[in-house]
């Protein structure tokens, strides 16, 4: 050790050696070992004999290239010989030189550990742990199921991440300790009981995916694509998401419930007016029932007003989904195709409104009806509108043949076109299918 000290004290003295040994420093953390090239630009002339008065080279110019067992086995021919390079670099530098190796040797060991104990705590819980145990060694030895977010969560803050955990194997017992009961909560109550955080499982959130992650475990489900998959996935487990910020406007429809047709939407439809419904109201609903086959649906609140102030007669069924299509839209529309009925869409012809019908068309196939979404009625709907790049991508990803002319089309004239653009003929085709 005291040669390596003596050696380590010369070479710190020695300001023109500085470099060299964080590239040997760096090299040795890739490595593990004696191995690899350096290269030092922009060299100093001191920096030049210095380094050659080791390696034995002679350097013209100012960039010093050799190999780390040059360096070592010059170090061997100098008065501190014999010379441990790695305890040589460890006393220059004042701490342990660990290899990224043996580093991620070392976290996957910890890891684990992390993650048998998390397991055995849930474990000795018995009957309340029992769910909790069977996703944690399913997540770990399928490496799915939320593990990537439990890893991730585990780098930034092993102790953080174990709270994650204890979570949603809090979470699980409860929902295995509802099985058979019919037990509802709302989710923001849930998330409070357990974590004293109601916003703690909300979707996105990290205990919310993890959450998710785990249930799909336990259910042999797929992870839900969308906000209205996600409800029916926790409504499954008994636990009710915001059932009020979702929702729809509507006319002429009719909702059916257990007991029966609800009264104070047939109210609303005796007496010819609109309505709201929100998802908390569809929880309960089995059945919806329009006015004849045809449902019209407009994305635009606008529109809605003027086709109910314009359209003469006053039979028919109209929604209104305000743009995407939320979980209320999507469930209304699924009881209306089970219903039998068409669904008639019309959105405004811009990226966003296109993807939304596309996306409706992918999912219910035949049952949806593109109305006033043809080439020429974007030219009837054109405007100044610009459509930009990120616009553009949206529109060479739809599917349907006839919204793929469009997105072509409009792809070339980058613009968008609208439905108050085209507000007579979306009342005439409504008359004229009286």
């Amino acid at each position: 050790m005291n040669s390596e000290k003596s050696c380590a004290d010369y070479f710190r003295s020695r300001p023109e050696y500085r470099r060299c040994f964080e590239a040997l420093w760096k090299k040795w953390r890739s490595y593990g070992r004696t191995a690899g090239k350096i290269v030092l630009d922009d060299a100093s002339e001191e920096e030049c004999r210095a380094i050659g008065g080791i390696t034995g080279k002679r350097y013209l110019d100012d960039r010093i290239v050799f190999s780390f067992s040059e360096f070592e086995q010059g170090l061997q021919k100098t008065r501190f010989a014999p010379v441990d390079i790695k305890k040589l670099l460890e006393i220059y530098f004042g701490k342990t030189l660990v290899s990224r190796g043996e580093q991620e040797k070392e976290e996957q060991i910890r890891q684990s550990s992390f993650f048998q104990s998390l397991y055995e705590s849930f474990f000795k819980k018995g009957t309340e742990g029992a769910a909790a145990s069977v996703w944690l060694q399913k997540l770990v030895e399928e490496k799915n199921y939320g593990h990537s977010i439990l890893c991730r969560e585990y780098k930034k803050d092993p102790e953080q991440a174990r709270v994650l955990a204890e979570y949603v194997g809090t979470a699980l017992g409860q929902i295995h300790a509802w099985q058979g009961m019919n037990e509802e909560t709302p989710l923001a109550v849930f998330a409070a009981e357990i974590s004293g955080n109601p916003h703690c499982f909300d979707r996105g959130s990290t205990a919310g995916m993890l959450l998710v992650a785990a249930i799909c475990c336990l259910e042999q489900e797929e992870p839900p694509q969308n906000a209205y998959q996600w409800r029916l996935l926790l409504q499954q487990a008994g636990i009710i998401p915001d059932n009020v910020s979702s929702m729809l406007h509507a006319y002429g429809l009719r909702l059916k419930t257990e007991t029966g047709f609800h009264p104070a939407y047939d109210i609303f439809c005796d007496r010819k007016e609109p309505y709201v419904i929100t998802m908390e109201t569809l929880y309960r609903v089995r059945a919806a029932q329009p006015i004849g086959k045809q449902v019209y649906v407009v994305e635009n609140e606008m529109v809605f007003t003027y086709l109910l102030h314009h359209v003469k007669r006053d039979s028919y069924t109209l929604l209104c989904t305000s743009g995407q299509l939320r979980a209320a839209a999507q469930k209304l529309i699924g009881l209306l195709i089970e219903h039998g009925a068409v669904i008639y869409y019309s959105g405004d012809l811009d990226p966003d409104g296109i993807g939304i019908a596309d996306r409706l068309w992918q999912r219910y196939g035949n049952n949806i009806c593109l109305w006033r979404m043809s080439l020429e009625d974007y030219r009837k709907a054109g405007s100044d509108e610009k459509i930009g790049e990120a616009g553009i991508a949206k529109l060479r990803q739809v599917c349907h043949p006839e919204l793929r002319r469009v997105a072509g089309y409009m792809e070339k004239l980058r613009v968008a076109g609208y439905q108050e653009n085209i507000l007579p003929e979306l009342v005439e085709d409504m008359e004229i299918n009286d």
